[in-house]
């Protein structure tokens, strides 16, 4: 038996801009984990998962690879993830075998409702992990990233990928998201392990400091939001929106790289500046597409952490679930968090997450 565990993540700034190739976007891993197990099976397999009633459903392979009838299968991402994995498992040399996997997740509260902290990024990256444990396979952040990518891509995922790489390589990152197209075009005629193996243009992930008197603070506002649905109704805004989306892309990707400048420098008044710059492009966005993105109650939070002298902002997509504030450790934190829960926000206690370097 393997396990292996893959962080939630919070983005901090670039949202919708790092769909696009090239444009960067700042997140942070979070200590709310999904854990994967594996474990030996023989002629047949199951997956087994708290978010689909605890009933396992059961799997076996079709000309070699793994096959769950669709009308009974709830883990699109998973599935994909051990496709790709046991295709780059296979070009190792190794055996396939049957196995048993169950995920446990904390990503969701005691009721269900998301937090917004990225699950199936998450699952996937915990499941990559997991099944090269369990093929006693070399476990890197960059081979886990693009395995996870390919199994994203490969359900047409709308997003950025964002949520992967900060599970993938933890802490705080930078990061901006591949060409999808030469990706996809390679696949045609690369094999996997070539593929990982290559460099993929303009993906970029480096890690970040962050000034020791910054604290991050997040709070929930009890509204979970879907990343891809919104994300599908700006896109289809994009092709009415010619002369503004240029505009809104040049400078998302101007803000962000002074933010990161600003993180990699210990300004934090220009991080603060940053934060606010990007929370006003977003909301330009938000009025050119009519998709909202900021909720009254995120921009309550907002007004609460400018009281303390913090900069805050939506997390993600927006609609709901997560809003993040970066303010000074001297300021009077513990009335912050008081205000926001008098408001109906609920502070989630999370730390970020740096995973432990073999």
């Amino acid at each position: 038996m393997v396990q292996a565990s893959a962080p939630g993540k919070l983005f901090i700034a670039g949202e919708y801009a790092v769909v696009t190739s090239a444009h960067p976007a700042i997140l942070v891993a979070v200590n709310q984990f999904i854990t994967v197990t594996v474990e030996q099976a023989e002629e047949e397999g199951t997956i087994h998962s708290a978010l689909n009633g605890g009933l396992p459903i059961p799997w076996t392979r079709l000309d070699g690879k793994l096959y769950i009838d669709e009308r009974e299968n709830p883990f699109f991402y998973i599935t994909q993830a051990v496709k790709y994995t046991e295709q780059y498992i296979l070009e190792a040399g190794k055996e396939l075998h049957f196995f048993h996997l169950s995920v446990e997740s904390e990503l969701d509260n005691a009721k269900g409702k998301k937090y917004g902290l990225g699950s199936s990024g998450a699952v996937t990256v915990a499941t990559i992990k997991a099944l090269l444990k369990f093929y006693d396979l070399e476990v890197t952040a960059e081979l886990i990233y693009k395995l996870a990518s390919l199994a994203h891509l490969s359900v047409n995922s709308n997003g950025s990928f964002g949520d992967i790489a900060a599970s993938s390589y933890t802490g705080w990152i930078a990061y901006a998201c591949f060409d999808r197209k030469w990706v996809l075009e390679q696949e045609q005629h690369l094999s996997i392990t070539e593929l990982v193996q290559s460099d993929w243009p303009d993906m970029m992930v480096k890690q970040l400091q962050v000034p020791e008197k910054l604290k991050l603070l997040i709070g929930w506002t009890g509204s979970p939001a879907s990343t891809a649905h919104l994300v599908d109704k700006v896109n289809l805004k994009r092709s009415k929106l010619e002369d503004f989306f240029p505009i809104f892309l040049r400078k998302s990707k101007t803000c962000v790289s002074a933010l990161i400048d600003a993180f990699e420098t210990g300004d934090v008044d220009a991080i603060k500046i940053g934060i606010k710059r990007n929370r006003e492009l977003l909301q330009r966005l938000a009025s050119k597409t009519g998709v909202k993105i900021e909720t009254e109650l995120l921009a309550k939070l907002i007004e609460i952490a400018e009281k303390f002298e913090g900069a805050g902002k939506s997390s993600g997509a927006g609609g709901g679930d997560c809003g993040i504030v970066l303010v000074e450790e001297d300021k009077n934190i513990s009335l912050l968090l008081s205000d926001w829960r008098n408001s109906g926000i609920q502070p989630l206690p999370l730390e970020v997450f740096y995973e432990q370097k073999n």
